[in-house]
């Protein structure tokens, strides 16, 4: 498979993260920590229950996991393979039918446009040379009208000291070397490029860390990492 709009690097950070993606308590013990707050994003604004639903970079299943308890028809893509035998493996024990596969979302856009209710693109953004081009075949691929989220982290002083400094070199929340500053999104940028592809942004809310409590929660404030809320326009 190629795919310009990949750094192999990125890949192989999460490859070599691949069994740890179901250990609570592990290297990737945040993404479990803040996945109610996901979901609880999503269910404030549009229903998950029956809806036919894209988890593009979806890793070990943690997301795609817990949309399919929700009763959504779940389809998770990633490049790392190591990652996705564990999603399949794990959906399999939990009893959970959920379709994963090998592709990259430009490539799946061009095969199968307007075919999903809502496409979410958590933590992925940062982490591609375009991010542009993921915006733009998210775009594609839902249905019109539709329903996208995405979560990424801005880029100022304050997201490089909470974001790099803190998480990854002095509170250990994330694997060092995560995170890339000059690859981090501010929402002016997004909000852009959103417009470019006849989306409207509705909403951004914040992701807060309380190191004391050890304990996430969702604010106003966006000045770190934040999810957003992009609805699909009804083409003229």
């Amino acid at each position: 498979m190629e795919n310009k709009n990949v750094d192999l690097e990125e890949i192989d950070k999460f490859q070599s993260l691949a069994e740890d993606w179901w250990d609570e308590e592990g290297p990737l013990k945040t993404l479990h920590q803040i996945n109610h707050l996901r979901l609880e994003y999503i269910n404030n604004i549009t229903s998950i229950e029956g809806k036919k639903i894209l988890d593009v970079g979806c890793g070990g299943g943690i997301l795609s996991e817990a949309l399919a308890k929700l009763g959504a028809n779940v389809t998770g893509i990633d490049l790392a393979e190591n990652s996705l035998k564990i999603a399949i493996d794990h959906a399999k024990k939990s009893n959970l039918e959920i379709k994963y596969e090998n592709i990259d979302i430009e490539t799946l856009s061009e095969k199968k446009p307007s075919s999903f209710d809502l496409v979410i693109c958590f933590e992925v953004l940062e982490h591609v040379p375009n991010p542009k081009s993921i915006i733009s075949s998210c775009s594609e691929i839902v249905s019109n009208p539709g329903d996208l989220f995405f979560s990424t982290i801005n880029r100022n002083l304050k997201s490089y000291f909470l974001a790099i400094l803190a998480a990854e070199r002095f509170l250990n929340i994330v694997p060092k070397g995560t995170h890339e500053y000059n690859k981090l999104i501010k929402p002016s940028e997004l909000a852009s490029w959103a417009r470019g592809e006849n989306l409207s942004l509705r909403d951004i809310t914040g992701l807060h860390y309380n190191p004391i409590s050890d304990n996430y929660y969702l604010g106003e404030n966006y000045d770190v990492n934040y999810f957003c809320h992009l609805k699909k326009l009804n083409e003229q």
